[in-house]
């Protein structure tokens, strides 16, 4: 589904991303670990489309998605939930979840009663501004915004940063489900080391702005990625 091929990627002077290589599989979630400050959001932000890169490539389905604005990404599947929510605070929490529609066709602009399933407490809030949510809460919303979209691949930021244990364990949960729908390819960026290593099929570990080490779910079972990320 994803492919990112020998991409780097500068701030000005500042290369923060050097020959990074990876993919994720639909019906898979793909983590990204690493300790802050070695480019986990820069890479992120390269594959969803709000920094561009200097070299290589990032294909979605076959289809070259490098050069193209992050709005046109967001039409061909990619959808973002960022580090820190960035939900729309004097919005009700309808009207968040119905900015999601924004890339679909006609026919598609309704909200998916799945979400309301994955995440109830939505659904009992509708009426309510986002700003008046929870962390947690605000969490879950932002994760129902972006699965308005229908994506083909669904990029999560430290979702559980901040987030309250029982939050956690449902996001966890919605996550599992996605994943075994087995119709989009999932993105993880985690600093929980034990909720990633649940949910793993697949990692990449971070130093630098490079990939260090890499393997399937079954190899976050040892010590090593553990201490490589250790702060």
């Amino acid at each position: 589904m994803l492919n990112v091929e020998d991409i780097d990627l500068s701030y000005g002077a500042a290369r923060v991303l050097r020959g990074i290589t990876m993919t994720a599989k639909q019906g898979e979630v793909s983590c990204v670990l690493g300790r802050n400050g070695v480019g986990k959001t820069s890479l992120m932000r390269a594959i969803t489309g709000q920094q561009p890169i200097s070299k290589g490539r990032i294909m979605l389905a076959d289809r070259d998605i490098s050069r193209l604005p992050g709005y046109e990404r967001a039409r061909h599947g990619v959808s973002f939930v960022p580090q820190g929510r960035e939900i729309f605070p004097l919005l009700t929490v309808q009207e968040n979840l119905e900015t999601g529609l924004a890339p679909l066709k006609g026919r598609d602009r309704t909200i998916p009663g799945e979400i309301f399933e994955l995440f109830p407490v939505l659904k009992d809030m509708l009426a309510r501004r986002g700003g008046d949510l929870s962390g947690g809460q605000q969490q879950q919303l932002a994760i129902g915004r972006a699965l308005v979209m229908r994506p083909k691949l669904l990029v999560l930021d430290e979702p559980t940063e901040g987030i309250q244990p029982s939050i956690i364990k449902d996001i966890g949960r919605a996550i599992s489900y996605l994943r075994d729908k087995g119709d989009m390819a999932i993105l993880l960026v985690e600093q929980y080391f034990d909720f990633a290593r649940e949910l793993a099929d697949s990692f990449v570990v971070l130093e630098r702005g490079e990939v260090v080490m890499a393997g399937t779910g079954a190899d976050l079972a040892g010590d090593d990625v553990r201490n490589r990320i250790a702060i």
